[in-house]
């Protein structure tokens, strides 16, 4: 196959759907090879069915009279009648007419938005339908300047596409170019992106390329968008190397293409690419970033792509010269199962690998714990080394919808630790290089679960997940009670609750968190990268000592101890002085008082001693030096043999 062949069915595949002209005429074009003929039935504003042309590649196409507005099926050898694959908007839900979405309708205020670097970003996970009472994209409108004020720069939105029924988590959507009708549907969600960037907030947009449905997903009726040959815990696994499968890899990337060009999302982050399988030479992950990368240097914007995956597979975010996929970064489950464990001690299902304090200090200067060595949980070799790989292509959190929704009790940490222990928490996560993700409501310490959820229904598959979610558990030897996703009042349990944030001791943890994210602003050292400049060491085997080494001679030093006791610990630190920059014992923070010294002098270089608290965080830093003499001196103290800081 030619170069412009290629090219020539990537357009058919940019313009897929229902695409309004502008001039009174509607072009409608689908990928459905496993069709003789597919027709075009409007049902709204008045009835008509024209057959469409057989074109290039598996395509039929037409161009007919319409406007916005306009809804239709595709009636598929005169028989099945189907929405639209690439619907841009399923007005009456998943198994209805699709309507023609006229998409350079909104008025955009965004022009000189220009997007936001992977590194830049401070991730705020939420999902639409409990972040608000309302559960639509409009009611997140009014709390931007509240996340702005937190310290949160990017917003990241739990998959939106068409769902069945009228709540779900969003993973099983089958509308991929359709954002969720009970949301707001496009309209709405355009004026939540526009809305994030005139506040400063990047938008990024959970995407699910690994399955579809299975409730409302026709897509097998029209071509072979699945395969047999690989299987998902979810559903058909998408066809990315099989025969035909050209039509489905397109699919797939004209569906990022539109989220970028027709809803101006500055991030993708693609769900479980685990559950993506490609045996071709190159592999869809690295043609879909390539694809998106290519439109970002045409719109002027930065577009990066983040990947979820449980390979720890360096490849994934490895540049294409090194035989990656080019990816611009990937989430480390290793750095949270670290902090979960160590403050809970759980040891259940895939925690049984973790636990430790020296993992946790190698998943600060790595990213990855399991880099090739055994794995109990798997029971063979896991992971990749990382230790080279750029501290700004991972993301880290202490919690996230994943571990917290499939708990069965959809706990979330704040159920399952005390109060200081969430403030190590999250010191632990912001006082690392990496890029930091929270999820909706733990900057205050939310009290309501987030529970897994569902609304479909077909009555086999309403009890078929009722049932899994029983029987998922109990495999586990869980005997509580496992709330039932079809019930309404799983969902409505989920919603967050926005006043406890100026109540007590909610308001105590809000404002550490503001602290520590203003930190990370006001004092480079204490943001993203460095790791080549990072030092992590255990001073016993519960308190963990994180050194960072700025520009300038600048450097900070974090104490985390995970004990439900308190400390001296005694530590050799560089010449100083060191002031003290937070302390979560604090009373500003709701601690009983911080018996950490505010300054720890140090004109050249030794021994102190720090005071630290049960499940507490101290910061300290040192400013800028003045002569290259101390500037060498701070250098060689530093060194991997010289063991700085350390403890007696």
């Amino acid at each position: 196959m030619g170069m412009g062949t290629r090219r020539a069915r990537r357009g058919l595949a940019a313009d897929i759907g229902a695409i309004c002209l502008g001039d009174g005429w509607v072009r409608f074009r689908v990928w459905a090879p496993g069709c003789r003929r597919v027709e075009v039935e409007i049902v709204h504003p008045e009835s008509r069915r024209v057959a469409l042309r057989p074109t290039a590649g598996g395509y039929f196409a037409a161009s007919l009279q319409g406007q916005a507005g306009l809804r239709y099926f595709y009636i598929l050898d005169g028989q099945a009648r189907r929405p639209d694959p690439a619907s841009r908007a399923l007005p009456e839900g998943v198994h209805g007419p699709s309507e023609a979405v006229d998409t350079t309708a909104f008025a955009w205020t965004d022009a000189g938005w220009r997007g936001m670097p992977l590194r830049d970003m401070v991730i705020y996970e939420l999902h639409i339908g409990t972040f608000t009472p309302e559960g639509t994209f409009e009611a997140v409108i009014p709390r931007l300047p509240q996340l702005r004020d937190l310290g949160v720069t990017a917003v990241e939105l739990m998959p939106v596409a068409s769902f069945p029924g009228w709540r779900n988590w969003g993973y099983d959507g089958v509308g991929l170019f359709a954002p969720q009708r009970t949301y707001g549907g496009p309209a709405g969600l355009r004026r939540l992106v526009d809305a994030c960037h005139a506040n400063g907030l990047a938008v990024v947009l959970d995407v699910v390329y690994n399955h579809l449905g299975p409730e409302g997903s026709y897509l097998a009726e029209f071509g072979p968008y699945f395969t047999d040959r690989y299987t998902t815990p979810w559903g058909q696994a998408i066809n990315y190397d099989g025969e035909d499968s050209r039509g489905a890899r397109d699919f797939v990337i004209a569906n990022a293409l539109h989220w970028i060009r027709e809803y101006h999302i500055d991030s993708l982050r693609l769900d479980a690419i685990h559950g993506i399988f490609d045996g071709s030479p190159v592999h869809i992950l690295r043609e879909l970033n390539d694809a998106v990368q290519r439109l970002a240097r045409r719109l002027g914007r930065a577009v990066p792509v983040v990947a979820e995956s449980d390979l720890n597979d360096r490849r994934v975010i490895d540049p294409v010269r090194k035989g990656g996929y080019g990816l611009s970064g990937q989430w480390s489950d290793d750095f949270h199962h670290c902090i979960h464990t160590l403050l809970t001690g759980e040891r259940s299902g895939y925690y049984a690998d973790f636990g430790s304090l020296r993992q946790l200090a190698k998943a600060y200067t790595d990213g990855f714990v399991y880099d090739g060595q055994h794995s109990t949980f798997r029971g063979r070799p896991h992971g990749t080394p990382t230790g080279d790989v750029p501290a700004e292509r991972f993301v880290v959190c202490a919690q996230n919808h994943d571990q917290v929704g499939n708990r069965a009790q959809g706990e979330r940490l704040q159920s399952l630790v005390d109060f200081e222990a969430l403030k190590l928490a999250a010191s632990a996560v912001l006082v690392s290089p990496f890029v930091p993700l929270l999820f909706m409501g733990q900057e205050y310490g939310e009290r309501a679960p987030f529970l897994f959820f569902s609304d479909f229904g077909d009555p086999g598959l309403q009890a078929a997940v009722s049932r899994g979610r029983r029987e998922e558990f109990a495999a586990f030897g869980w005997t509580g009670e496992v709330p039932d996703p079809q019930n309404p009042s799983s969902f409505a349990r989920s919603k967050l609750n926005w006043s406890l944030r100026t109540e007590y001791p909610y308001r105590w943890l809000f404002e550490f968190y503001r602290t520590l994210l203003s930190l990370r602003r006001q004092y480079p050292v204490l943001g993203i990268g460095g790791k080549r400049r990072l030092q992590v060491r255990e001073a016993d085997d519960r308190t963990l000592l994180v050194f960072r080494r700025g520009e300038n001679g600048t450097a900070a030093l974090a104490v985390l101890r995970f004990a439900p006791e308190g400390r001296a610990v005694r530590l050799r630190v560089p010449p100083g002085p060191w002031r003290r920059l937070a302390d979560s014992s604090e009373e500003r923070f709701g601690g009983l008082g911080a018996k950490s010294p505010v300054l720890i002098p140090m004109p050249r270089g030794g021994w102190a001693e720090v005071e630290i608290g049960p499940y507490a965080a101290v910061i300290y830093l040192r400013e800028a030096v003045a002569t290259a003499t101390v500037q060498a001196q701070i250098i060689e103290s530093v060194a991997p043999d010289a063991a700085v800081p350390s403890a007696a």
